[in-house]
């Protein structure tokens, strides 16, 4: 059954667009503070589409992260008391409580390692205003940490640039259910 390669060729498409960077910005600058899906989604086949630009686009995504990280911290800062019950309904609280932790043991180190890695670093924005972390290391760890996953992500779409977009485009459903058979694998494993 063909139910990926309608939606790859859609993402495809968005990534053309000619106002994709304003809303790969935009969600580059959401994901720091408040929103769940992280721009590496819209990141990684912008830089497939057009790999010329795949820097540009890297570091336009990670300084409105960076800069979307400073409202997060601005959140912590000023109205956790607001913020506090979303992270509760969201599922984020126990996220938080490590962080915090984290923060305590590691601090410059917790920030690069949520900015680098899947770890929701939005979390960690916010709890670095919540403890008033200095701006500076903050703002240093997420800069490095940002910069090198998106420059990463960039970096191999690029490489792969046509060669790797007709060859997703060929096999991007058995890429998508294989990924759907891990997953439910991953989830019965972890529910047993």
């Amino acid at each position: 059954m063909r139910l990926f390669s309608p939606l790859y060729n859609r993402a495809m498409q968005w990534a053309r667009h000619r106002h994709a960077p304003r809303y790969l910005a935009g969600l580059s600058f959401a994901e720091s503070s408040f929103f769940p899906i992280p721009p590496d989604v819209m990141l990684a086949p912008m830089s497939l589409a057009n790999p010329a630009r795949a820097w540009w686009l890297a570091g336009l995504t990670t300084i409105a992260s960076v800069l979307g990280g400073l409202f997060g911290y601005l959140i912590g800062l000023f109205a956790f008391d607001l913020v506090e019950p979303l992270l509760h309904s969201a599922g984020y609280y126990p996220k938080y409580l490590q962080a915090k932790a984290w923060f305590d043991e590691w601090g410059f180190w917790a920030v690069f390692l949520a900015g680098f890695s899947p770890i929701p670093y939005k979390v960690f924005t916010i709890t670095a205003g919540v403890i008033a972390m200095a701006v500076a290391p903050f703002l240093a760890a997420s800069l490095i940490g940002r910069g090198a996953r998106f420059f990463l992500v960039a970096a191999l779409m690029a490489w792969g640039g046509e060669r790797m977009e007709s060859a997703l485009c060929k096999y991007v459903d058995r890429i998508g259910w294989l990924t759907v058979a891990l997953a439910v694998l991953v989830l019965l494993i972890f529910k047993s």
